[in-house]
């Protein structure tokens, strides 16, 4: 195919000929046959796509979304991440592409396919490669190809957010991970454990909370029977808020040694020793 394309390039067919669904993009005009995606495929294209989607800073992904280069050329990267639309049906640009290279890639057709992302303005293309040892090719404009192996990661400076460890792109429970914690920094965690302290901190709180109304009944009682009348909203409030800073002991001092009336001064007034003797 690549052969036969340069011998007739430019090839007779454009973008807007295709239509969403149909198995090929175009390369200069000329056809490119997408095959269904094989078993070495099908499960990463899925976790790279959760891995990046999720990533904090990203607006968009699409799996196989197709970007319209130009007039006669249309790829379909495996993930794309942060797509671009003018209104028409094609993508016109993505910034960090995602390409799964495993058994029977066509090589030349796929050096053709990064050379035309990149010409385009896409900033990064990574070729996870699914044969032999597991690493990610990073080809980006003007310079040298990078390697980065299976225990690496990988950045996108002003695309993602956080670094992308290799595995997640291949490993299912690394990429389960990985994922998990785009979506709770994106919520501010740092961690699922930052998030089980907090959890575990309004739990302390609300048994405080409920320490303190249980404390707090017998003391209105009190209050209400010393002043023959019931304790108005305001004056509950000061009480609750009176028993976090002075303590029971005190609460009870001030409702027995008080007289009725400065009783009553004590419980509007906002100085806390008012009465204190």
């Amino acid at each position: 195919m690549g052969d036969a394309r340069k011998l007739q390039s430019p090839g007779p067919f454009r973008t807007d000929q295709l239509r969403s669904g149909d198995p090929y993009e175009l390369s200069e005009g000329h056809p490119v046959f997408c095959a269904p995606t094989g078993r070495d495929g099908a499960g990463p294209n899925g976790l790279g796509f959760s891995v990046l989607d999720s990533d904090p800073a990203v607006r968009n992904a699409g799996v196989d979304a197709g970007i319209a280069i130009s007039k006669k050329t249309l790829r379909a990267p495996d993930v794309a991440v942060n797509l671009e639309h003018d209104g028409g049906t094609w993508a016109t640009s993505a910034p960090l592409v995602l390409e799964y290279a495993g058994r029977g890639q066509d090589e030349a057709e796929l050096a053709t396919k990064i050379a035309e992302l990149l010409a385009a303005g896409t900033r990064w293309v990574w070729v996870m490669r699914l044969v032999g040892p597991r690493r990610v090719e990073v080809h980006a404009a003007s310079s040298p190809v990078r390697v980065v192996n299976v225990d690496g990661e990988l950045t996108a400076p002003g695309v993602l957010a956080l670094p992308v460890p290799v595995r997640a792109l291949f490993e299912r429970d690394a990429a389960h991970e990985t994922t998990l914690r785009n979506l709770l920094s994106a919520r501010g965690y740092s961690s699922l454990e930052a998030l089980r302290e907090e959890g575990r901190e309004e739990g302390r709180e609300e048994g405080r909370e409920e320490g303190r109304e249980e404390g707090l009944a017998p003391l209105v009682r009190l209050f209400e029977r010393r002043l023959s009348r019931a304790l108005t909203e305001a004056e509950r409030e000061t009480l609750r808020r009176r028993l976090v800073t002075s303590g029971p002991a005190r609460l009870g001092d001030v409702v027995l040694d008080l007289g009725t009336a400065e009783l009553a001064a004590w419980l509007v007034d906002p100085a806390e020793d008012v009465g204190r003797g």
